[in-house]
């Protein structure tokens, strides 16, 4: 009889080490094939709200190896009394047997996949590697892209754009050890070849003419009610999204622009059938659990996990 060996929970910084940049990317492009073939199953996320404002957001996803269910609460409140703003877990299971292999930190898979996201978009929607990528946000999410930056495109020129000048400089000066050439501004640099924007902003942040040759990620709206990209940015450019069903319901950039979804492409289908390159291009991610079990999968077959279980 087999004794089933004990739970692996991995704290903030143990997930980051299990989470590796370059083999997320590459999980998250066999994940997408997955997910749009019918080989993940990940129902659309379910909200439960706090009393006092927070809400609960509950994502699992299954697959042939592996299932995941991440259950994240998120609380603006908790500003206010110097605490996280997003707490949970993601809950690793066997998929033949149903039991449970591992617990990842949330808020840690979360963001390193989501810019892993990000990642994959550069690969598959920008023509060679960029030499200058401007960040728009000073948060959490713009924390997440560049270290994900950092360990793919050592020494590259990126630029941070916060709610304030002084925001972007002490953003600058808090990740200087990050092998970034990173610099603060109030403005998009001309020369950026790729923008990503990471806020929360109920209006949009990036306004400008839709640019061939500039690759525009729109990562921070993640609800209907927000939008950081203009409307006529969006209708002159060719617009992909990491999940179609859920950006239908989620990526308030899209659905306030009133878009027509019919002209609005997959990374699926720009994965295994390219993309207009000389064209400007708007990748808008919402994420999704199929994008958290790539993150699962990464985490297991790391060495580092392999020796901590066994």
């Amino acid at each position: 009889m087999s004794t089933a060996k004990p739970l692996s929970v991995f704290d903030a910084a143990q997930t980051a080490r299990l989470l590796d940049f370059a083999d997320m990317v590459d999980a998250l492009a066999k994940a997408a094939a997955d997910y749009a073939a019918g080989g993940i199953h990940a129902p659309e996320r379910q909200v439960v709200p706090f009393p006092q404002g927070g809400v609960m957001l509950s994502m699992p996803a299954t697959a042939q190896d592996i299932g995941i269910h991440k259950l994240v609460n998120v609380v603006p409140g908790n500003k206010a009394l110097g605490l996280p703003t997003i707490n949970g877990v993601v809950s690793v299971y066997n998929s033949r047997t149903g039991q449970a292999l591992a617990v990842l930190d949330g808020p840690t898979v979360t963001a390193r996949r989501t810019a892993a996201v990000s990642m994959l978009g550069i690969r598959t929607f920008l023509a060679r590697a960029p030499r200058c990528v401007a960040l728009m946000g000073s948060g959490t999410q713009s924390a997440g892209h560049a270290q994900a930056l950092a360990a793919l495109y050592p020494g590259l020129r990126t630029v941070i754009i916060g709610s304030s000048l002084a925001n972007a400089q002490a953003f600058v000066k808090a990740h200087r050890s990050l092998d970034l050439m990173l610099a603060a501004a109030d403005s998009v640099p001309a020369d950026a070849d790729v923008v990503i924007t990471l806020t929360t902003s109920a209006v949009p942040v990036y306004a400008q003419p839709a640019q061939a040759g500039r690759l525009l990620i729109g990562v921070g709206a993640f609800k209907p009610e927000l939008a950081e990209i203009a409307p006529d940015t969006l209708h002159h450019s060719q617009v992909y999204v990491d999940d179609p069903a859920g950006a239908r319901h989620e990526a308030g950039d899209l659905i306030q622009a009133n878009l027509d979804w019919s002209r609005v492409g997959s990374l699926a289908t720009a994965l295994s059938q390219g993309a207009p390159l000389e064209k400007p291009i708007v990748f808008k991610t919402v994420g999704c659990a199929a994008w958290d079990l790539a993150a699962a999968r990464c985490a297991l077959q790391k060495k580092e996990y392999l020796q901590l279980v066994n």
